[in-house]
């Protein structure tokens, strides 16, 4: 009964807006008992302070067939976690980002393999640091090789090459640009990004390219798959090639088409309200993303985290910079499931979906540790849970964010899981939890 209640909710949230049809789980093959054990599971996980509070939603053949709220959005203003409120996606950002890079791509403005500085001359012949010591790993990486670090490093120090190539408009979208994101590493090039404040809100896109054109890759093109800023560097492609600000060509090619009217860099005043709180591991909040909490429980975080979402700073990040509500974001999903198209909006075409969704990276491994995984344009795709350990299926494709947010599209199930948070740094296995709890309860 309380998922059912729910569920009409979600039909009531806008009588004018598009909505995914909600109907009775067992319809389209899941167990209404089952799903309830993921909401009391989830339930506990408020009870026992693993979270203030959260949001999962799942769709199967284009249909809702879950929704459910847990605990509060802001316990201090005993607010309770409501379906319609806002999150701070963070990188969940990134493949919205890789879509608006390949509408373009479809348009004919550019080849994926053409080198990025064709379009963003800001970025015309990077060099590669020739010392790439880590000071924290005592590891050397050329990005084909490691090695222990050797006494000769240290006169490499500030030296660079030229690569075997520049970068690729490919390689922002697999995160094998020989760029990086400065908090990952101690190695020269991430103290540089660091010094340089590569991601500073307060910078324009135009400022941003400039630093980081600047700055040499940390390792050759094309050879190893790392994190990076290289989504930041596609949403300035994106302005250069399109003639129009990211925040512009995103709200005007992407959110009006699907209607997403709840997803934005800047969170409007009147929906400010819907902003659900941040919190922090005790002791971490302002200390860094790897800072050990000091006692166990969830605080408010630093209200700096939350400057930038209300039109403190001017950079609008491709990479992380996105506020969304869990129906937007399950809208986009639906989209890329259904090869493209919402409700007669066509993004992209499907052939272009089934190329974003393939791995691209071929003999590299993806990093963080993730066996059976590969990368796509923008999405990392699964490509046998054997390896991964994990329920799901070859063929899903998915991405997360850093406060704990997450989503998954499995084509093969026809089925779409959205799970959101607000916890940062994130410290739980909330979303792995919420995706096998899903599953549990998929039995036709």
């Amino acid at each position: 009964m309380r998922i059912l209640l729910l569920l009409l909710a979600l039909v009531g949230l806008n009588v004018e807006a598009r909505e995914l049809p909600v109907v009775k789980p067992e319809r389209e093959g899941f167990s209404a008992e089952r799903l309830e054990r993921l909401s009391d599971f989830m339930d506990g996980r408020v009870e026992d302070g693993t979270m203030v509070g959260g949001l999962g939603m799942i769709a199967r053949n284009g249909r809702v067939v879950y929704l459910d709220t847990y605990g509060e959005a802001d316990r201090e203003a005993g607010k309770a976690m409501t379906e319609d409120a806002l999150f701070r996606i963070y990188s969940m950002t990134k493949p919205i980002t890789g879509v608006a890079v390949l509408m373009l791509y479809e348009e004919g403005k550019f080849f994926l393999n053409d080198p990025v500085a064709r379009y963003l001359p800001e970025l015309a012949d990077l060099e590669v640091a020739l010392s790439t010591a880590d000071g924290q790993t005592g590891i050397v990486s050329d990005g084909t090789t490691s090695r222990t670090i050797g006494e000769g490093d240290a006169e490499k120090a500030g030296e660079t090459k030229k690569p075997r190539r520049q970068p690729t408009i490919r390689d922002l979208l697999t995160h094998t640009a020989g760029m990086t994101y400065g908090v990952f590493g101690n190695t020269e090039v991430d103290q540089a990004y660091r010094k340089a404040q590569i991601l500073n809100p307060e910078h324009g896109m135009g400022e941003f390219v400039t630093r980081l054109g600047k700055i040499p890759l940390q390792y050759e093109p094309g050879t190893k798959w790392h994190y990076s800023v290289s989504v930041d560097v596609q949403g300035a492609l994106v302005e250069a090639v399109s003639g129009m600000s990211f925040g512009e060509f995103l709200r005007t090619r992407i959110f009006d088409p699907l209607d997403m009217p709840d997803t934005f860099f800047t969170v409007p005043e009147a929906k400010r309200e819907r902003l659900a709180q941040m919190y922090a591991p005790i002791g971490t909040s302002g200390r860094g993303f790897f800072a050990e909490a000091t006692a166990e429980g969830l605080e408010p975080a630093n209200p700096a985290v939350s400057a930038r979402y209300l039109g403190e700073g001017v950079f609008e990040s491709g990479g992380g910079g996105l506020v969304s509500s869990a129906r937007d974001y399950m809208r986009f999903a639906q989209m890329l499931l259904n090869g493209g198209e919402l409700d007669g909006a066509r993004i992209l075409s499907p052939k272009t979906v089934e190329l974003m969704t393939e791995n691209h990276l071929g003999d590299i491994p993806m990093g963080f540790g993730r066996r059976g995984v590969g990368f796509g344009l923008g999405v990392a795709v699964v490509e046998d849970t054997g390896e991964t350990g994990e329920i799901g299926s070859a063929g899903e494709f998915n991405w997360g964010g850093a406060a704990g947010t997450t989503f998954w599209v499995d084509p093969e199930e026809n089925l779409i899981g959205l799970w959101m948070v607000q916890s940062l740094p994130h410290r739980t296995r909330l979303r792995s939890e919420f995706k096998v709890l899903t599953y549990q309860a998929l039995v036709d």
